[in-house]
């Protein structure tokens, strides 16, 4: 097992290491600005008041579409689709990828878990929100899908960057829309969770590369 994880492809492609890094720093900054914004502060302002009237509530069909995508995000819907990407990974040789899977969304979700009640915003009066964590486990997903496709398809570095980042921002925008669409965050509580993905999994990836060169 040591030896198949040594010399499987990484998990993060050599030529993403440093744009992603970059991502990554410019991601935790405007999750860290958007928390100080709004901390143990649930008033409807800026981006916010904006928005939200044209997206919430949401009607049939289209709430049947954001509770379908929803379901992805809830610990049953979460764990068959980190399940299956991890399996696929796994047959298709790429070891670290299933293990990043499943640990890049654990350090992910950590994360928006942790915020959550440090930042205290809440919706509704009663729940906590910033940031998302089903917003960000959808991108944390598609992060992963994008990082095994540039490796696997052998793209450079500016084809491998827009995979990783359209791939994340079209996950980002379906689950965001989905939890503001059904009245579960603000949209700015989607964009933090979008952001923590950004910033956790690219982490989260080369630390395991790190890891697993040693073994």
């Amino acid at each position: 097992m040591r030896q198949l994880v040594r010399t499987a492809p990484p998990a993060l492609p050599a030529g993403l290491r440093a744009p992603l890094a970059m991502t990554a720093a410019l991601a935790t900054a405007v999750l860290v600005a958007l928390g100080i914004l709004h901390f143990r502060d649930s008033s409807l302002t800026g981006i916010d008041a904006a928005l939200l009237p044209a997206v919430y509530p949401v009607q049939a069909p289209w709430r049947y579409v954001a509770l379908v995508v929803d379901f992805g995000g809830e610990p049953v819907g979460s764990v068959i689709l980190i399940a299956l990407l991890s399996g696929v990974c796994w047959l298709l040789h790429r070891v670290r990828a299933a293990v990043l899977t499943v640990v890049g969304v654990v350090v992910t979700v950590a994360v928006t878990t942790v915020l959550k009640p440090v930042v205290g915003r809440m919706i509704h009066g009663e729940f906590l929100s910033y940031p998302s964590g089903h917003t960000a486990l959808a991108t944390a997903l598609a992060l992963v899908i994008a990082l095994v496709l540039a490796e696997r398809l052998g793209l450079g570095r500016a084809a491998g960057v827009v995979l990783a980042l359209g791939l994340a921002l079209v996950a980002g925008l379906v689950m965001g829309w989905a939890e503001v669409a059904l009245g579960a965050h603000y949209p700015t509580d989607a964009l933090g969770g979008f952001c923590a993905a950004l910033a956790a999994v690219p982490a989260t990836a080369w630390a395991l590369d790190r890891v697993a060169d040693r073994l």
